[in-house]
């Protein structure tokens, strides 16, 4: 289908630091209907400092404050973990997708990925980029939290660099997102201003949103799923569960049918349905033969299988061609 949405199962951290659980995931985005899903890798020492603070949604949805780093060591995975998450998502027939936080991880991973996902916290890491777009990868780049010169910015350094095509996501980085804070239409001014495809990267409650993202035309779609929204961890409270992922996938395949080719006609059901539908012209009362056709004398009924309604004018001040009863068709 030349229209199929790429809907990206965003598991991240909400594995808790847990292969198993890990696995767990994958099979859920596999059941679910999801193409691909995704992780996130990561060398702590690289990413974050001993003095770096959490984000507000983190401290509210954890439950407790403590270091970025101090919360990280407990959820990301050794980086051996990934490749046998790449092979079991082989096993199991969906695509193995992680996101790289640091140079380091990019090497890694590269082996191991067909396409890159760039986070919206990494846009303006320079040699992050430039490492990333130095591989001539297809890359799908997350913008939240960005200027418009922003996201100039760093498409223009992942393009000289010899990037592959760039898919540009809108998305509002904050866990769980407000639906005042969507701004979905922005979706749409990165498509005019950059003349790319585009797609959204979900953080709201639900899945009204993505579905309406792909209504408008999103290419890609990615949105956090866990096992249980209970679970301890940042990520878990703004993440669709299993039953809700699968039923967003479903949604976003209906609207793919639903687009449609864009030409206005009649589907083959309407053309029969029309005949029955629309009306025709017909006699009001008895008419006789020679008499003049009038308003007096006509009307207009179902069914639709007789002179159009449209023809109104052409059909008034002529002769009866033979006697009609009444609401017989019309013919001239």
């Amino acid at each position: 289908m030349a229209n199929r949405v790429l809907i990206i199962a965003e598991a991240g951290v909400n594995h808790n630091g847990s292969l198993e659980l890990a696995k767990r995931l994958v099979d859920t985005a596999k059941e679910c209907g999801a193409d691909i899903v995704k992780f996130q890798t990561a060398k702590i020492s690289s990413l974050v400092s001993k003095i770096a603070p959490m984000a507000e949604y983190q401290k509210k949805n954890i439950g407790k404050e403590e270091s970025q780093k101090e919360m990280l060591s407990k959820l990301l995975l050794p980086f051996d973990d990934y490749i046998v998450l790449s092979d079991y998502c082989k096993e199991v027939g969906i695509k193995f997708l992680s996101t790289p936080f640091d140079v380091e991880s990019i090497e890694f991973l590269d082996p191991l990925l067909e396409i890159w996902k760039i986070p919206s916290g990494e846009i303006t890491n320079y040699p992050y980029l430039v490492k990333i777009a130095k591989t001539g990868k297809d890359i799908i780049l997350s913008t939240g939290m960005c200027m418009m010169r922003e996201v100039e910015d760093a498409v223009k350094v992942l393009q000289d660099n010899g990037s592959g095509k760039i898919t540009i996501l809108h998305c509002t980085t904050n866990y769980p997102t407000p639906m005042e804070d969507v701004n979905l239409k922005a979706m749409l001014t990165l498509k005019e201003r950059f003349g790319c495809d585009v797609g959204y990267s979900d953080h709201t409650r639900g899945i009204e949103v993505p579905i309406a993202a792909a209504a408008l035309g999103a290419t890609v779609l990615e949105k956090h799923f866990t096992l249980d929204r209970n679970m301890e961890g940042p990520d878990h409270k703004a993440s669709l569960e299993p039953d809700e992922l699968r039923d967003m996938v479903q949604a976003v395949r209906n609207i793919e049918i639903a687009l449609g080719t864009g030409e206005k006609e009649p589907t083959e059901a309407e053309l029969k349905n029309r005949l029955v539908a629309r009306k025709s012209i017909i006699a009001a009362r008895d008419i006789k033969k020679g008499e003049l056709l009038t308003e007096d004398n006509l009307t207009t009924k179902r069914p639709g299988n007789g002179i159009s309604p449209m023809k109104w004018n052409e059909v008034t001040g002529t002769s009866a061609i033979r006697d009609f009863a009444e609401d017989e068709l019309i013919e001239i």
